[in-house]
């Protein structure tokens, strides 16, 4: 049975090396490549190579002046094509440069492919210059579609949070600062160095380069399953990366830990220069202040994100997802503690969990929880910041009623 794994990321050379190391590794191994860059002419050009080369190529037109559109389109049929000839036990899906692998990854679950495996491939030296990058993707060439307005930092920020496994190319450039940035942004990622060898060792914080070879059994499959699924028999044999990208995806867990809901956030951290910062509270944000001082909070640190909550909004769940000092702040629905009982049953069971976990007798589900992660983090200037934009005690003691009155500072921003 064809097992398919996901490959992306916008450090190219990284992707290409993680990619060109799962081919060298699993027997019957193709990858499948469609560059994005070829839009301008109206195609999108497709790859099909092996370890020894390019088997095939071929272009596929546009959908509605959208070249992810065209990829998505053209992606399943070479996937089911694959699967059909009996012949090939792995499809690497290598992304092109800004395309992001949790879009990619539920093409191929809903076609009902076996998806074994999500991996962002990155240079620990280029993760600080990604993430402070504020460029529009259009601007930087690696837009996907005419209306594509996300910008590096924050493309860059999902495709490293989202896979469960991060692919390490080695670089003389990364330094003890690098790797605390990256282990503190996605600290649940499994870390596995893109070696010359099949033998390598994962590289966790901490990991000796002679450290003895992992073999990677996170998700629903086994290192055993791995193994048959390669026809090897012997999973040792191979790098931790190809163990890694046979091991298993799960698809709702790995949605639900990136739903502003319940993501699961970095914990509090510091080490090597590098700090985060984990920041929650039940009062409410006063909009005017919280509005006012947004510039200055966005730029605190390279990468924040989180839920929170207004005065004047009582019932709305915001996300708070900042990059590259730009800011995203939108609606993701109602809380829990807004809705009537008998809503609780259409809602997933990991939301209902994590608003349990964090349960108040007065507000329900409704919190503030912002995570701030930086070099150079400063923790006490920001905490002062995040306080001065709570309600006062006595803003917080007219109760509800009054804060509905207060100004919508946010209306122009949620497009109210």
């Amino acid at each position: 049975m064809l097992s398919v794994a996901v490959v992306g990321g916008l450090h190219a050379d990284a992707r290409r090396q993680a990619v060109d190391r799962l081919l060298a590794d699993v027997p019957h191994a193709v990858a499948l490549h469609h560059d994005l860059s070829t839009a301008e002419r109206g195609t999108v050009v497709r790859t099909v190579r092996d370890r020894t080369g390019v088997l095939s190529a071929g272009e596929t037109p546009l959908v509605d002046d959208c070249a992810c559109c065209a990829l998505r389109e053209d992606l399943v049929p070479e996937l089911e094509r694959l699967a059909a000839d009996g012949l090939t036990r792995l499809a690497v899906v290598e992304l092109w440069d800004s395309v992001e692998p949790k879009a990619m990854a539920e093409v191929v679950a809903r076609a009902g492919l076996r998806l074994t495996g999500v991996v962002t491939a990155v240079d620990p030296a280029l993760v600080l210059p990604y993430l402070g990058n504020g460029d529009d993707l259009a601007d930087v060439g690696l837009a996907a579609a005419a209306t594509d307005r996300r910008t590096v930092a924050d493309t860059f920020a999902r495709q490293l949070e989202y896979a469960p496994v991060l692919a390490l190319a080695a670089s003389e450039e990364a330094d003890d600062e690098d790797r605390a940035l990256l282990a503190q942004l996605h600290p649940t990622a499994r870390h596995v160095r893109i070696s010359a060898t099949a033998d390598a060792a994962p590289a966790g914080t901490g990991t000796s380069e002679t450290a003895a070879p992992e073999i990677v059994t996170s998700g629903t499959a086994t290192s055993e399953t791995a193994a048959s699924a390669t026809g090897s028999g012997v999973a040792a044999a191979r790098s931790a990366l190809a163990d890694a990208a046979l091991a298993g995806f799960d698809m709702e867990a790995a949605a639900a830990a990136q739903h502003p809901a319940c993501a699961l956030l970095p914990a509090e951290a510091d080490d090597c220069g590098v700090a985060t910062l984990v920041w929650h509270r039940r009062r409410p944000f006063h909009p005017e202040r919280l509005y006012a001082a947004l510039e200055d909070l966005t730029c605190a640190a390279v990468r924040s994100r989180g839920r929170f909550w207004l005065a004047d909004r009582p019932d709305t769940l915001l996300h708070w997802d900042a990059a590259g000092g730009a800011l995203c702040v939108e609606s993701a629905g109602p809380w829990l503690a807004s809705l009537p009982d008998a809503a609780w049953d259409m809602v997933a069971p990991v939301r209902r969990a994590a608003a349990a976990l964090d349960w108040h007798p007065e507000h329900g589900d409704r919190c503030q929880h912002l995570v701030f992660t930086s070099p150079g983090l400063d923790r006490d200037g920001l905490e002062l910041l995040l306080e001065s934009c709570l309600l006062t005690d006595a803003e917080y003691a007219a109760g509800r009623a009054a804060w509905q009155r207060l100004p919508p500072a946010f209306d122009t921003l949620l497009e109210v």
